[in-house]
This record gives C-alpha cells, structure tokens and sequence, in this order.
C-alpha cells in the first residue's frame, strides 16, 4: 500500500447524488438540515477505498462536511484546519496507523470518535480499550455503515446532556513529525524556538529540529498565548526556555541554555521585554 498525496479530492463513483453534494477543496459539504450535520474526516491509504467510503456516506443525510486523508499523519495535520465530530479510519497503514492515531486523539481536549473500517477483526479488542465508537469490517455494506452513524449520533447528544461544562483545555500540545517515514512525536513545551523556511518551520528542540508543513505566522498566532513571541521576523522562541537576555552595542540577544542565543531585531525587543515582564508578574 502506498500512502496517498496530502489535500487530495476523492474520486467519486458513478451515481453520486450530486444535487445534494459538493465537493470543494478537499472536502465535501452537504445542504444544511434541522439538526447540526456530522463533521467526518476519512483516512485511509488506499484511494478507492476511500472514494468508496466517502460516495456511502455522502447518501447519508447526518453528515455534513467530509474531509479526506491518506494517512494517519495527514489527518493530523487536516485536524489543525478542520475540526471534527468523527473520523472513520482504516487501522493497517504506513507510518502511523489507525490505532497509533486514536491513541494521539485520545488526548485532544475535544476528542472527535472514531470508527475503525478495517478488514482484519484482530484488532477488536484494543480498539474497545481506546473506547473508539464502532468497529466496521471490510468490505464496507451501506447498512452497516448507517448503523456506525446512528451510534456516533447517539453518542454526541449523550455527551451534551451529559457533559454540559466544557473539558479544560490540554497543558500541552503533540506536534507529529516525520523523518524517513517514521512519525514521531514532539510536545510543545519541549520546543526551544522555531525558524522560518519557506511556507515550513523548523521546529528546535534540545536533541534535534524538526520540519514541519505550517508557516511561523500560523505558529505565531496559534501558541502565542502559550509564552512563544516573536524575536525576528524568521523566529520564534518559547518565553519559558529564555535563560538570559543581554544588551551589547545596542543590541539585545536572548540565551537558551549555554549553547544557544538568538539575536532580536530593534522591532521586537520592546514587544520581547513586555512580554517577560508580564511572565514575571503572573
């Protein structure tokens, strides 16, 4: 199995009830309804099979949006852009499987469920331990797949009569990153600063950096109130790993450990020195 190219548009089959359906930048939308749609991200790695599944859920008039992906990585990342109520994922794929998937989402704040669709039954009883909602076997019948529907509706309306206060938000964050294939995984607050490439930044921490598909700007804006501020117009550096700030010949430098100091623009250094003070006041 390969794994399929990021932002990728289903091939819908013949048949597919266009009047009601529109597919638009990677995901597709149907016309509202009484009750809130489901939003579905579908991940799997076989491009048939996910055309396939998102023909049959499409004819179902509880989903709304239906987003794709063809790994467990790539959903990840359609995850940042497009929140969720449910994803429908295969379990056998390269790099991050279906399970190593549901055991990252496990630890979202508002976790979306999780329907397994898979043709291997071996995987039933650790897929109950990570409580995912349905398991579907392949191939996929469009009754079975309504069912799974119906039990992640249900599910919704009991966890809102259920849980009318909302979950606090998760003190860390999990960043996926690959290197030759292998995903693994770096926490937020094991990042000492991050460096603008491109439309990419690369994330630095104290036993390596990591490139990642997200511009500094959307960094920026994202982990802003999480003590990362801009000190260059090409880096960002986390407020909480500054050990020192010195000021040479007018200009100002930031330590991180021994090893590391990072210069600061004129631009910055006010907004740096305010951001501290505020740091030491709390």
């Amino acid at each position: 199995m390969t794994a399929s190219t990021a932002g990728r548009d289903a091939a819908l089959p013949e048949g597919m009830p266009h009047r009601r359906v529109a597919l638009f930048c990677g995901f597709m939308s149907t016309t509202p309804s009484s009750t809130p749609p489901l939003r579905a991200l579908l991940v799997d790695d076989e491009a048939p099979t996910l055309a396939e599944l998102a023909w049959l859920l499409s004819k179902d008039d509880r989903i709304g949006q239906i987003h794709t992906a063809g790994s467990g990585t790539e959903a990840l990342q359609a995850l940042d852009h497009h929140p969720v109520d449910v994803i429908f994922t295969d379990i056998s794929m390269p790099g991050l499987d279906g399970l190593a998937l549901a055991k990252v989402l496990a630890r979202f704040a508002d976790r979306p469920q999780v329907v397994f669709v898979t043709a291997y039954d071996e995987h039933a009883v650790a897929a109950f331990e990570l409580e995912v909602t349905d398991y579907v076997m392949k191939p996929v019948r469009a009754e079975r797949l309504a069912e799974a529907v119906r039990r992640v509706v249900a599910q919704r309306a009991e966890t809102r009569t259920s849980s009318p206060v909302a979950p606090e938000a998760p003190a860390d964050e999990t960043i996926p990153v690959e290197l030759g294939g292998v995903t693994t995984f770096v926490q937020r607050s094991q990042i000492l600063y991050a460096q603008a490439q491109g439309d990419y930044a690369r994330l630095h921490t104290d036993k390596g950096s990591h490139l990642v598909r997200i511009s500094l700007n959307a960094l920026e804006e994202r982990w802003g109130e999480h003590g990362f501020v801009r000190i260059h117009r090409s880096t960002l550096v986390s407020t909480g790993h500054i050990t020192a700030v010195t000021v040479a010949g007018g200009r100002c430098k930031v330590s991180l450990g021994d090893d590391i100091a990072l210069e600061v623009s004129r631009r910055h250094t006010r907004a740096l020195r305010d951001r501290l003070i505020r740091s030491a006041g709390r």
